[in-house]
């Protein structure tokens, strides 16, 4: 696995002392951990928890940043993580079920709200037949894009609680629109060539979207909180417990608020 973009924030990790006494001598050592967030606004957010984190409990986090949503499970798996946070529980267990990964929930972030963007319709009833829309080519986040649609009568899907359909689950396409599934980071790219994108407010926010144009979006009451993942068994660990408290915070949640303007509602409150 290739970490895309590594970043170590506030202080280099401190050498670790020996010191002398007697016959004997003690090791001083720094308590330090990596995460895996997405490069962006998730990160900065992030960095808050990393504040607080050293000040609260003395305890150094290494923030490693990724621009897919495969390789920060990998690398927790294999090791070169001690935790990630990222994603929402159906994208983690989808992930634990397709690859084997041991890997389980320490704690919950945010409601990133996925919604529908068009730079050439104001309403989603414009929509013209035979249109393009653009989905998340990952099972989970495609299939919040198809329950949103059939939800909103665009679409019917033969099972509206499957929480990864995609295109071949619609049994009803009245309007005969054609599906492209896209990788989740490239979409904001593609909406000028497409009707309609369903994009997650993670990739939507840094492209100047803002989730009250979204003609479809995701409402509180979402599934899909995002949380902080561990190796099965780190769950306990101090190390992860602060981590997770230290990100659980006020400050951290101000901190969303300012950087995704509402679009991040916290799921731990």
């Amino acid at each position: 696995m290739q970490v895309t973009l590594t970043r170590l924030l506030g202080a280099a990790t401190l050498a670790g002392a020996t010191l002398l006494a007697g016959c004997g001598g003690d090791d001083a050592e720094t308590r330090s951990i990596k995460v895996g967030t997405m490069s962006g606004p998730e990160s900065e957010v992030m960095e808050v928890a990393v504040q607080i984190a050293r000040e609260r409990y003395d305890l150094e986090v290494e923030i490693i940043e990724f621009t897919d949503y495969v390789s920060p499970n990998a690398a927790l798996a294999d090791g070169s993580l001690d935790a990630n946070a990222f994603q929402h529980e159906p994208y983690l267990q989808g992930m634990v079920d397709d690859r084997g990964y041991d890997l389980t929930v320490a704690g919950y972030t945010f409601v990133y709200p996925i919604g529908a963007y068009s730079e050439k319709h104001t309403d989603i009833a414009d929509l013209p037949e035979r249109a393009i829309i653009a989905l998340p080519n990952d099972p989970t986040n495609g299939g919040r894009a198809m329950i949103l649609m059939h939800n909103a009568g665009l679409i019917e899907l033969d099972d509206p609680a499957n929480l990864e359909a995609t295109p071949v689950n619609v049994v009803d396409n009245p309007n005969d629109f054609r599906f492209r599934e896209i990788e989740a980071a490239q979409l904001p790219r593609v909406l000028p060539d497409v009707d309609l994108a369903f994009i997650n407010n993670t990739f939507a926010q840094p492209a100047g979207l803002h989730l009250d144009d979204a003609l479809l979006r995701e409402g509180p009451e979402s599934p899909y909180v995002n949380l902080i993942a561990v190796r099965s068994g780190d769950e306990e660990r101090e190390e992860i417990q602060q981590l997770v408290s230290a990100y659980q915070s006020d400050e951290v949640a101000a901190k969303a608020l300012e950087l995704f303007d509402g679009g991040a509602v916290p799921g731990w409150q």
